[in-house]
């Protein structure tokens, strides 16, 4: 794959989750993160993308979101659990990103909030229709996603290169 070829990331909120007396990393989906992360992923399937890589947390409710989202889409990526995304920062997020290999043209992560609404917010410099002022209105609910394409390589990505295509939540 040519660094010319644009490239889109997805964004997914792990679903909503139980409060517990558990470790934060432990918490496992509620009822409606059940039925809210196989939504998810028909919405996805339903895009048309077909991911090379999936990057999930290694927290419960991602791990746990990413199965029931992933057995709606008609390929499943080369996924990997990444320990880093777990609480990460927005630098941290970007770090991730730059790593991710140039034959990957569409790379899902699964994380957690605020960091996938802040990549989310720090990568669109543009958007197509409402779709940023829609998140930036309504935030980033668990199992929301946004789709970014951005051009270049992955080692280029930074603030404001891409354009928000897609935001979509449960509640759309």
């Amino acid at each position: 794959m040519s660094v010319d070829t644009p490239r889109r990331i997805v964004l997914l909120r792990h679903a909503k989750a139980e409060w517990s007396q558990d470790s934060d990393h432990e918490r496992p989906l509620a009822e409606r993160g059940r039925t809210d992360a196989p939504v998810a992923g028909r919405k996805l399937a339903d895009s048309g993308i077909v991911f090379d890589l999936a990057l999930c947390s290694t927290a419960v409710r991602t791990r746990e979101t990413w199965k029931l989202a992933v057995h709606e889409m008609p390929q499943r990526p080369r996924t990997v659990y990444e320990e880093r995304l777990y609480e990460a920062s927005l630098g941290e997020l970007i770090a991730l990103v730059n790593e991710t290999p140039d034959e990957v043209a569409d790379l899902l992560v699964i994380g957690h909030n605020p960091g996938m609404h802040a990549l989310a917010d720090a990568l669109s410099g543009a958007s197509d229709g409402d779709a940023l002022a829609r998140m930036t209105r309504g935030g980033f609910p668990t199992a929301a996603f946004a789709v970014v394409e951005l051009p270049g390589s992955w080692k280029s990505v930074e603030h404001g290169v891409g354009k928000l295509v897609e935001y979509w939540t449960p509640n759309d």
